[in-house]
């Protein structure tokens, strides 16, 4: 793909496209990275209905906890990379603003954010689709994260997690 004033990018095809695009949209994200959102017209697809129903609990040792009695893990991305987080910003919190160094130390943080995000983004959108296709009703605890989030205690493990992101997000 070329694009004006950028150049030549090499693409990583999520999926085939089912027809051809009226528009694309071009995002260049913190860690440098381009996406490109094509605007296609298909036809919505109605999933089987089922008599399935489920109940979920989130929680912190275990991300969900479903009524069948599935216990599903999270991948805490953070929690595992939290060392590496830390020499990451103690190396860029020693450079000076504004030079090289700096900005190289500013987009290694970055790539690491992107990561982590990606993880955990991943993770959410299979593990809902995964719960939608098997269900006709799902029932989820009622919690008010953002007050959770407020406990310094429980804050990075929470937001690790992507509480969030699982209860209210439509679309990811």
């Amino acid at each position: 793909m070329y694009l004006a004033k950028i150049g030549q990018l090499k693409i990583v095809w999520s999926r085939e496209l089912p027809d051809t695009p009226s528009s694309v949209t071009v995002i260049k994200d913190s860690a440098n990275r381009y996406f490109l959102s094509f605007v296609v017209e298909i036809l919505s697809e109605v999933l089987p209905k089922t008599d399935n129903s489920v109940g979920i609990d989130l929680g912190i040792k275990t991300f969900a906890t479903l009524s069948d009695g599935t216990k599903i893990d999270a991948p805490k991305p953070l929690k595992k990379r939290i060392k590496k987080y830390r020499k990451l910003s103690k190396s860029l919190s020693k450079k000076t603003r504004g030079t090289n160094r700096y900005q190289k130390a500013r987009l290694r943080i970055a790539k690491f954010h992107a990561k982590l995000k990606d993880t955990r983004t991943d993770f959410l959108h299979k593990l809902s689709t995964e719960i939608i296709r098997e269900n006709q009703t799902i029932v989820l605890e009622d919690l008010n994260v953002s007050g959770m989030v407020r406990n310094r205690k429980l804050s990075r493990a929470i937001s690790d997690l992507g509480w969030r992101t699982f209860r209210y997000k439509k679309d990811f």
